[in-house]
């Protein structure tokens, strides 16, 4: 219930289902009945703190093993800033694990994330994306490092090209342009061979 695209919401799907409590309410114990594995649950932030943790509690009487919290709202954009402190609002209010979510990019933001929200765990995204090695305490390898080795695993796993391809640009993006050469053969690109 985070993804604010477009193609999402106008399905009735992701974070549209923010503004339908019941219908939340009917999928996730419609699970939690059928399933004997964790159920869990991820959410955005509604229009104020409150209504956050309002829905947040409304869930976790669903019998859900833990819930994910998104720290931007469906309007904001990636470019601003995730709202730590309003995570940590729903961390107070909640007894299940609260997964942190937000402007997690470097290996101390793991632990910064989880301080300033309380929360039990950290779920990461773009920051993973463009560089997986943020999990290492050590430090992060170079992107171009991390980028040869996920094409050596993507052949290796025979992975979707739709999916490595994705993943690829959103490194390049990230890291430099797709309208440089190495951008456009990723983009051209229509086998993972060609990748290679």
């Amino acid at each position: 219930m985070g993804c604010p695209k477009s193609f999402s919401i106008s399905g009735g799907m992701g974070a549209a289902l923010l503004t339908k409590p019941e219908l939340i309410h009917d999928i996730m114990t419609t699970l939690k009945r059928n399933l004997t594995t964790p159920v869990t649950c991820k959410i955005r932030l509604l229009k104020s703190s409150q209504d956050t943790v309002e829905l947040a509690r409304q869930i976790e009487r669903t019998g859900i093993s833990a819930l994910a919290v998104h720290g931007r709202r469906v309007a904001d954009r990636p470019r601003d800033p995730a709202k730590w402190n309003e995570i940590a609002d729903v961390t107070a209010a909640l007894s299940i694990p609260v997964i942190a979510n937000g402007d997690v990019f470097e290996y101390e933001d793991i632990q910064r994330i989880k301080v300033a929200t309380g929360a039990s765990s950290v779920m990461v995204a773009r920051g993973a994306l463009w560089n997986a090695s943020i999990f290492c305490h050590e430090g992060k390898d170079a992107w171009e490092d991390v980028k040869r080795e996920y094409v050596r695993k993507s052949i290796l796993w025979d992975n979707d090209i739709k999916s490595t391809k994705h993943t690829l640009k959103e490194m390049i993006m990230h890291h430099s342009s797709l309208e440089l050469p190495e951008g456009k053969a990723v983009t051209r690109s229509e086998t993972l061979a060609d990748l290679a």
